[in-house]
């Protein structure tokens, strides 16, 4: 889909890079060409997804335990990062935490736990890396979000969030930095079918088909969906774009479905109706 050298000579750091989404975005990101940094808390998921990402693309692919919530720790990561890989061109906030609770059994500390990650950690990263990028007028930076930051998510609240805040602070500094070479941007995934997904959300069949009863195109999104997404976002040819989402969800988050499931019913009674005599 996109050339093979698109992002040769560039250097990424992809955190919450050990699995799921964020693996298969580093991985992509260095089929095309970029050396990259993987960053996430648990060090031999980091190794593992460093040596299968390596073997498969012959670029350079490094580890780094890294807490995203703690700056000092994302200012040691940028550091070992330049200094083993060279200078930080691209950077993908991938690092999440979630659960499902009714929000009036929730506690400020399970509440903090995900902001610190999702929003904080955005921050600092985003941050760090964009005072690197802005003193060489060139950078990219993509946030991944989740739709229920506009929409709202019962059961989801400390998520939506910290999903909302990382939203806003795309466009601002998308607005801020993109006079000053650097590209601030988000995907938003829709339902994605990971192990980890399948693992956490929904394990069984029931959940799958009530889900998907909500997304129009009737099935689950791939990680490949979104790492695609995301080359696009970091493309050369797409320097104009700045304090944009990027939405991969087939349509769920558009609105219009109860329409679509009506018009679908309707169609079948109108089809199997007699022809008056």
């Amino acid at each position: 889909m996109y050339e093979k050298n698109l992002l040769t000579g560039k250097i990424a750091v992809v955190t919450g890079g050990g699995t799921g989404i964020g693996k298969a975005v580093a991985a992509a990101l260095a089929r095309h060409g970029a050396d990259v940094a993987l960053a996430a808390r648990d060090g031999g998921r980091l190794d593992a997804a460093a040596a299968e990402i390596r073997t498969a693309t012959g670029r350079k692919v490094l580890g780094v335990p890294t807490d995203v919530s703690d700056p000092k720790a994302v200012a040691a990561l940028f550091d070992k990062v330049e200094s083993d890989l060279g200078p930080v061109s691209i950077l993908i906030n991938g690092a999440a935490a979630n659960f499902v609770r009714p929000s009036e059994m929730l506690t400020s500390v399970r509440f903090r736990k995900v902001v610190d990650i999702v929003l904080h950690g955005s921050f600092n990263c985003s941050i760090e890396a964009g005072r690197r990028m802005l003193t060489r007028a060139e950078g990219t930076i993509v946030s991944l979000l989740a739709s229920y930051a506009w929409t709202g998510a019962p059961g989801f609240l400390p998520s939506a969030a910290a999903k909302a805040g990382v939203q806003a602070m795309t466009k601002t500094l998308g607005v801020e930095w993109i006079g000053r070479g650097v590209r601030v941007n988000a995907v938003c995934p829709g339902l994605i079918d990971t192990p980890q997904s399948r693992e956490r959300l929904w394990p069984e069949e029931w959940m799958r088909e009530l889900l998907l009863e909500s997304v129009p195109g009737r099935k689950f999104g791939t990680e490949e969906d979104v790492a695609n997404a995301v080359l696009f976002l970091c493309a050369p040819q797409t320097r104009y774009v700045a304090g944009e989402t990027l939405v991969v969800d087939a349509g769920t988050s558009v609105g219009g479905l109860p329409y679509l499931r009506f018009v679908e019913k309707v169609g079948v009674v109108r089809k199997a109706r007699p022809k008056p005599a």
